[in-house]
């Protein structure tokens, strides 16, 4: 029969190094993650400023084309398959903001598919987006056209802010209708001045 003395000794265990080793492993994993879900973060702020970008040149160039903006066409068969049901009056406002990305759509300056009445292109954190002439919230400048986006995280709506105007939500050419960007909230509308 093996003594108790016996038995202690003949178990195997995990040195400190080995324990060390598996630290190390597990702490480059956690940080390969943490890195990667960084990145993917930066990439969707980048694609929120870039659609601004991509949506203000598809709009200026259907104005440069048309004489009109999309949305605000009064023109029929312009571009084609459009009904020009817009009033003209050089302000994309009302049911026109729907009918601005269907025109953009047909004159092929977007992709997606748009009803006229409905739908609007999503950016990517989810909520829509559209082009709308409006004086937002607080702002004393006189009304013009914004890109609204719909829900963004209030952090990411700072940075947009920070690195493209001047950091104030309720000045300058970037601001929100909350008033605040506030880090896990979510800020309802985003203005960027077209």
């Amino acid at each position: 029969m093996l003594s108790l003395k016996n038995l202690k000794r003949d178990q195997a265990g995990f040195t400190l190094v080995e324990i060390a080793i598996v630290m190390v492993i597990i702490g480059l994993l956690i940080g390969g993650v943490l890195k990667g879900q960084a990145m993917i973060e930066n990439a969707k702020v980048k694609r929120v400023v870039k659609q601004a970008d991509e949506l203000r040149a598809a709009v200026m160039t259907f104005y440069d084309k048309y004489g009109v903006y999309p949305g605000d066409n009064n023109l029929a068969n312009v571009p084609p398959g459009s009904n020009g049901t817009g009033n003209g009056n050089g302000q994309i406002a009302g049911a026109e903001v729907f009918r601005a990305f269907l025109e953009l759509s047909l004159a092929e300056l977007i992709s997606g598919t748009y009803d006229g009445t409905t739908t609007l292109p999503k950016h990517s954190f989810g909520g829509n987006v559209d082009v709308v002439w409006v004086n937002p919230p607080g702002n004393s400048t006189p009304p013009a056209h914004y890109i609204r986006y719909y829900n963004l995280p209030g952090e990411i709506c700072q940075e947009i802010d920070l690195k493209n105007d001047d950091g104030d939500p309720v000045a300058g050419t970037i601001v929100s209708s909350s008033g605040v960007y506030t880090k896990g909230t979510t800020v309802p509308i985003l203005y960027v001045k077209f």
